[in-house]
């Protein structure tokens, strides 16, 4: 498992592209057959990925956790972000996952595996105090909520998965959303929250297409070129919006003091520098 250190604001202005990327993207992170970890000391999400491919693949409890299992003091949200059906096994119940479709591992949950040709899984774990039913949804389980408009080419449907009104947890708020055919940003106008880092996994995105992700203070932002199946790691501090280059679909994430979804706040468009 990777370990990413904290990052303040002021640091972040002194990076150049290269620095930037390697503190804050994590590229390809479903491409593997193994799974992969990266442990972000912002509000301490682990972020991971795994394409089990023909194999049933083991969630690992790596050494940095100092933790019997992966999940003892953790939970989990799992979103399947591959081309087929994809089966989760926790605590001795298997859970089918469809694309786009979300399961919640509460803590404690022993032996989880991850199976399914065709499948990618995309993982994010936040701290937990707490022990909660593990729980699957679909796109139709979710609270959608249809904002933007093609106009303003954001026109765009979140459904939320796992949130106060929804699939309870700790502290985890997990959600996928999905921009229409011909829309392109997402976020806008865009917000920051002290309170919660947010992590944005980007998928549904053709391999000769990118999305500029925008990052840093909102009167000093910065960019990143992602593609698709790359996740990226905002700090509280941090605004957190894109335009791709065609539509595309990502799963937001965020861990850390509370799980109020409209608990941010938003920049005016014409602040941003």
């Amino acid at each position: 498992m990777e370990v990413r250190h904290a990052t303040s604001p002021d640091e972040a202005g002194r990076m150049g592209t290269e620095e930037l990327r390697r503190r804050f993207l994590v590229p390809d992170l479903v491409a593997g057959p193994m799974v992969r970890l990266v442990y972000s000391h912002h509000d301490r999400l682990v972020v991971g990925g795994v394409t089990p491919g023909t194999e049933t693949v083991a969630l690992p409890s790596p050494g940095a956790l100092r933790s019997e299992h992966f999940l003892e003091r953790r939970e989990l949200g799992v979103v399947n972000v591959g081309t087929a059906t994809g089966r989760v096994t926790a605590g001795g119940e298997t859970y089918e996952l469809a694309p786009k479709e979300c399961l919640y591992v509460g803590r404690g949950t022993r032996d989880v595996t991850f199976a399914g040709h065709g499948a990618g899984f995309y993982l994010v774990s936040t701290p937990a105090h707490a022990e909660h039913p593990t729980r699957r949804a679909g796109l139709a389980d979710a609270e959608p909520v249809s904002l933007g408009a093609i106009e303003g080419s954001n026109e765009r449907t979140i459904y939320k998965y796992i949130h106060a009104a929804g699939i309870r947890s700790c502290q985890l708020v997990l959600g996928v959303t999905v921009l229409a055919p011909g829309s392109m940003w997402n976020t806008m106008p865009c917000h920051v929250h002290d309170r919660r880092t947010e992590v944005y996994y980007y998928f549904d995105l053709p391999a000769d297409q990118r999305v500029v992700h925008l990052m840093g203070r909102p009167d000093a932002t910065r960019n990143l070129i992602l593609s698709g199946g790359d996740a990226v790691i905002s700090p509280p501090w941090s605004v957190h919006c894109g335009f791709g280059t065609r539509s595309y679909a990502f799963v937001w994430a965020m861990g850390g003091e509370n799980q109020a979804y409209d608990d941010v706040e938003v920049v005016a468009v014409q602040d941003l520098r």
